[in-house]
């Protein structure tokens, strides 16, 4: 059986603001719909740097994590789980949700 089921998500020129109610938002949002449970809040960590401005996201779930990344207008996300989910259901839910133009996807 396989026990790496991962994703990468890259999306570029995101039209939806990225706040820490977003991000959360997402991340309860995406679990319910590739039926992941989540362990635990969502931590998040909002860099004011301004060569590196922007957010950073952690989830547990209880088969791995979600991690985000935002600088700008771009944003890369990972979802790692042991168990099985629908890696097109968290792409697209994923592009929809951030209004992305554009969006790179690698499945591992």
């Amino acid at each position: 059986m396989k026990r790496r089921n991962e994703i990468l998500i890259d999306l570029y020129d995101c039209k939806k603001n990225f706040s820490k109610k977003n991000i959360r938002e997402y991340v309860n949002k995406l679990c319910k719909i590739i039926e992941m449970k989540k362990h635990g809040k969502t931590i998040i960590w909002d860099d004011k740097r301004k060569e590196f401005e922007g957010f950073s996201a952690f989830q547990f779930i209880k088969t791995s994590s979600i991690v985000l990344h935002n600088f700008d207008k771009d944003c890369y996300i990972d979802i790692f789980s042991c168990k099985k989910f629908d890696f097109n259901k968290a792409a697209n839910f994923t592009k929809k949700f951030f209004k992305a133009r554009k969006v790179k996807i690698k499945r591992i």
